[in-house]
């Protein structure tokens, strides 16, 4: 989990780097920045058109380019950014061609979308029974991608579907409808509202539309009025002002204002026949056009940052950032979480199938979590307690928001989610740098386990769902793959006991197997002299007395069947000739007595013998030895039988062969381990 995030942050790193390289590349082949001011009068006719297209202001009665420079400069200034994402949204539209427009098939239909919804504005194409739409194909299809820009959804009502409805709405001929939200609350009440002008021009319907939407805006034109709409006001403590020579505010801000109804309120202000310019210096307006955010925090001046354009996109990324609601936060968690999850395809390294279920795994794990996650806090939030809260982390979020370098992240987000496959590659290039240093990083560590084939991973995955279907239970306990995750359980002995089935033969993935630590033995030609005879003599005492005590006190059954080689021995009860000859072998080889072992090839942990407990057949040189969680060793062959044969425990000591066991529970002397067992 933590290397995932670190990834993801090492990620965004690169991604705001990134970005100011990108600005330093401009910078050198055309000596501008984004942020740079533009001068309308060097501007073209058709740019400037698409300045104020963007914008949302009409020129219709503007023929003169002189005429529409003003227009522009009175709406705010002009940056290189805005210049440039202008022009680049009209080539995409003029591409893309008609945007989507929504077919409405009945009454129910557009009562859901247009009446219930109260969250938008629609233009509602009215087609009456058996007569011409008002708008041609070609002009609405300009008219949708017109309004599409600020925000506004677009659909068509055919009569034809529904007679009955539009005979009791009174739509007897083919007309236009609009649907905006009156009140300042959220879910406000919803008047339709049918155009009435003789001439069907898109930009006289534009006009139509945008006249009605700035109703919905404050509009002042005296000192007095802003004086007291300038006052703390606890039920609306964020306000977004704009003061412009201007008879009403451009379309992209009044969009705005139904978009962030009942969290911000819009205010336009007038200034073309103001009354008391002083008052105006005192609120700290010194120029206008100016867009003003007032906070009980003090004011912010929209547009002097990086990526802060007269856009309703760039806007209204600011507004969301300073005055989220809760919809907001969950979007934004939701995209890093699957961000997060996705790492998982680059980390885990192994078959190409198992990269996949890994990844679906993670993908329905996290998701799962999020919105689990998220019903507490959204119950929080109701308490009437937690109010004093919730103001006081809007209060931090937006001291934070304001500073320059939120400004960069919010350009930075504005310029990557217009251009998506430049996201996708670079987050694809990192993620293959992120597997190429892990597999780096993991190969003398787990070499093994990521050399399987999809196939053989398959056939793991396979065995593990029988042995989930066979016996759930002893399937769902963690089979780990490798040493470094295996945790001791602590209900496993009353799982066992509870259940005769699995204490008898527990189903358990072999897979572990492959985890298990191997080595070769090696034998060294050593007499020990005869100072140490008598500590000798003394050490086979002790280990003499062990095993006689070992073989009066009980020991679990073993199966009979676990060897072929066993029979040797049929004298005797096959669990004690392995922990009586087991316990012999530990404490003889000790004492010197009959082989000298390279003890340094062991690995650590492992309980020093020279016998294999399974085969009855002493270690000789070079063979290859293998071990098992609980310290006991024996030939890799007679183990893996052994194992394989469904017999998951130690022949020596019972303990599981899949579950580490703590240091403390092993002791270092050969002798203490004998006894223990």
């Amino acid at each position: 989990m933590w290397l995932k995030l670190f990834f993801l942050l090492l990620y965004f790193m690169v991604l705001f780097m990134l970005a100011r390289f990108f600005e330093a590349v401009v910078w050198y082949e055309t000596g501008v920045f984004a942020t740079q001011l533009v001068d309308p009068v060097s501007l073209s006719y058709k740019k400037l058109k698409t300045i104020l297209e963007c914008r949302g202001l009409g020129y219709s009665g503007l023929a003169e380019k002189k005429d529409v420079s003003e227009l522009v400069e009175k709406s705010g200034e002009l940056t290189q950014g805005e210049l440039y994402s202008a022009i680049k949204r009209e080539k995409e539209q003029t591409e893309g061609g008609d945007g989507s427009t929504t077919s409405f098939s009945g009454e129910v239909h557009f009562y859901e979308l247009v009446e219930d919804t109260k969250d938008g504005i629609w233009l509602v194409q009215v087609i009456a029974q058996n007569r011409e739409a008002l708008l041609s194909q070609s002009n609405w299809g300009k008219m949708v991608q017109k309004v599409s820009q600020f925000g506004i959804r677009t659909g068509t009502f055919n009569c034809s579907n529904d007679y009955r409805s539009c005979v009791k709405r009174g739509w007897q001929r083919s007309t236009l409808i609009m649907s905006v939200p009156q009140t300042s609350a959220s879910k406000g009440k919803v008047m339709l509202k049918e155009y009435d002008g003789h001439r069907i021009e898109t930009e006289h319907i534009f006009r139509w539309m945008t006249s009605h939407v700035a109703q919905r805006i404050k509009t002042m034109r005296r000192s007095d009025q802003l004086a007291e709409e300038w006052r703390p006001d606890p039920t609306h403590p964020v306000k977004m002002f704009l003061f412009a020579r201007l008879s009403q505010p451009p379309t992209f801000f009044s969009a705005l204002s139904v978009k962030f109804t009942g969290r911000i309120e819009f205010i336009f202000v007038d200034v073309r026949h103001w009354d008391n310019h002083s008052s105006l210096s005192e609120i700290g307006v010194t120029q206008s056009p100016a867009y003003i955010l007032k906070m009980p925090e003090g004011i912010y001046r929209y547009g002097n940052s990086t990526g802060e354009f007269l856009s309703l996109a760039a806007m209204d990324t600011f507004l969301r950032s300073v005055q989220p609601e809760v919809n907001d936060l969950f979007v934004l968690s939701l995209v890093l979480v699957n961000l997060l999850a996705w790492m998982d395809l680059f980390i885990t390294q192994g078959a190409t199938v198992k990269r996949f279920v890994v990844l679906i795994r993670t993908l329905g794990t996290y998701n799962s979590l999020l919105l689990v996650s998220w019903l507490p806090i959204l119950a929080l939030l109701q308490l009437p307690y937690l109010d004093s809260l919730y103001v006081y982390s809007l209060k931090l979020l937006r001291y934070a928001d304001t500073t320059s370098l939120a400004s960069l992240v919010r350009a930075d987000w504005t310029f990557y989610s217009s251009h998506p496959a430049l996201f996708l590659s670079t987050y694809l290039a990192h993620g293959l740098l992120v597997d190429y240093f892990e597999k780096k990083r993991r190969c003398a560590a787990r070499s093994q386990e990521d050399s399987t084939t999809n196939l053989e991973w398959l056939a793991s995955l396979w065995d593990w769902y029988t042995s989930y279907l066979l016996h759930p239970i002893a399937s769902l306990q963690h089979v780990p793959t490798d040493q470094s995750d295996w945790e001791d359980d602590p209900n496993f002995l009353f799982e066992r006991l509870a259940f005769p089935d699995l204490w008898l033969r527990p189903l358990v993935n072999v897979d572990y197997i492959k985890a298990l630590p191997t080595w070769r033995f090696r034998a060294v030609d050593h007499q020990r002299g005869e100072e140490s005879g008598e500590e000798t003599d003394r050490d086979t005492d002790r280990s003499e007395s062990a095993t006689e005590s070992g073989k009066q006190s009980d020991s679990p059954l073993l199966d009979p069947s676990r060897s072929t080689q066993s029979s040797r021995n049929h004298n005797s009860s096959p669990s004690n000739q392995i922990s009586g000859k087991a316990e012999q072998s530990h404490s003889s080889l000790d004492s010197g007595t009959q082989l000298s072992c390279d003890w340094s090839m062991w690995p650590r942990g492992m309980l020093h013998c020279s016998e294999c407990v399974v085969c009855l057949e002493n270690f000789v040189s070079e063979e290859l030895l293998m071990g098992l969680p609980c310290g006991h060793a024996f030939h890799q062959q007679c183990i893996v039988v052994w194992l394989a044969a469904g017999r998951h425990c130690c022949p020596v000591c019972r303990w599981p062969s899949y579950k580490k066991k703590h240091q403390n529970q092993t002791q270092t002397s050969p002798i203490g381990n004998t006894l223990q067992d």
